[in-house]
């Protein structure tokens, strides 16, 4: 028999984990002993914050992430195919959610394993939640290109999709290049488009603002450089 996969979703941030994770996800969580995790470090802070029953050294991390060879997935499910339960964790919110954890949920469905996701906080839905866009039609795009120009394209071709379908776009930004991003979507769209930017999420400095673009180039630049960011925009 086999064991279960666990997605365990984390904090989106410095806060405790009873503030953002129920009870009974934490007594689920505890008594796991193999983990597969994006970032080594920060899961054993997670972990060690959560008070596992096993010593912390004596835990099974496996790591995965966007390096991780297609073929070494086949690896990380012999605990599973040995009839241990497993915990997958991804550095912040949920896991296989723009996260490559994907992957390895696809090949234990593959599989006929138990996948069982676990109560927590998601960026995405706390930010379509507090945005007052369309929460009936929604699309989650992950990473908009990089350069300026595949960029301001990628936003022309999302407003002019969310105007046809009355459709949210939700996007999200390396936080650094936050800026450029919010820059470019006030020079290509709409005046009447509207943008909500959600920044901090569950953390003290949270922020959700919506306006539309007309409205945005009214006022001083939010300051959401290096700050998380979940972008929405409704045309």
């Amino acid at each position: 028999m086999t064991g279960t996969l666990y997605l365990i979703p984390v904090p989106l941030g410095p806060t405790p984990l009873e503030e953002s994770l129920p009870a009974s996800v934490l007594a689920a969580v505890r008594p796991l002993a193999h983990f597969i995790v994006e970032q080594p470090k920060s899961a054993r802070a997670f972990l060690k914050a959560l008070s596992t029953d096993a010593p912390l050294q004596e835990l099974q991390l496996a790591e995965l992430n966007e390096h991780t060879r297609p073929e070494a997935l086949e690896r990380l499910l012999l605990p599973l195919r040995a009839g241990h339960d497993v915990g997958l964790l991804s550095e912040a919110g949920c896991p296989a959610v723009a996260d490559p954890g994907a992957n390895l949920v696809a090949l234990a469905q593959q599989e006929h394993i138990r996948v069982a996701p676990l109560i927590g906080p998601s960026s995405l839905l706390l930010a379509l939640m507090a945005s007052g866009l369309n929460g009936q039609c929604f699309a989650f795009h992950g990473y908009l290109p990089a350069k300026e120009a595949e960029r301001a394209k990628a936003l022309r071709d999302l407003e002019s999709e969310s105007r046809a379908r009355r459709q949210t776009q939700i996007f999200i930004e390396t936080p650094y290049r936050n800026q450029p991003l919010f820059a470019t979507a006030l020079q290509v769209c709409d005046p009447a488009t509207r943008l909500t930017l959600a920044t901090d999420l569950t953390l003290p400095g949270e922020s959700v603002v919506t306006r539309t673009i007309r409205q945005w180039k009214k006022q001083t630049p939010p300051a959401i450089e290096r700050r998380p960011t979940v972008f929405l925009l409704l045309a």
